[in-house]
């Protein structure tokens, strides 16, 4: 039986980055039948299992969270770095500059509502930020 091209792997898979759960889901069981092939996998495949590889630790790498132990002002700021927003993205929830500046060293306490806004933002629990 010949292989699939890699263009005729890219267009049954159709890799895009992953913004939703369910994209990640079926992402990573296409990964994973690829990687169950282990040594029977062809070339294009292996090319196409790197490619999904990057995907899924992106995916993984902006969906991250901080460490338990760390303040609300710590997760805001790792989840600011790992989402790829910046500061001027939270001037919606916090309203000001200035607050958002507060908000970040720690300075600002964060409200229910705040929270509320942030877990939508960075598609997490608002409880993160309490």
């Amino acid at each position: 039986m010949p292989t699939a091209t890699y263009e005729e792997l890219l267009i049954e898979t159709l890799p895009q980055v992953i913004g939703t759960e369910a994209q990640y889901r079926q992402i990573a069981r296409r990964f994973g039948d690829l990687v169950g092939k282990g040594r029977a996998r062809s070339a294009e495949e292996t090319k196409l299992l790197r490619l999904l590889a990057l995907l899924v630790e992106d995916y993984d790498r902006r969906r991250a969270l901080p460490p338990d132990k760390s303040t609300p002002a710590e997760k805001l700021q790792y989840l600011l770095e790992h989402s790829g927003k910046t500061a001027t993205d939270l001037q919606s929830v916090f309203g000001q500059r200035s607050h958002v500046h507060e908000a970040l060293t720690g300075k600002r306490s964060i409200s229910a509502p705040q929270a509320r806004k942030l877990g939508q933002l960075f598609h997490v629990h608002p409880g993160l930020f309490l």
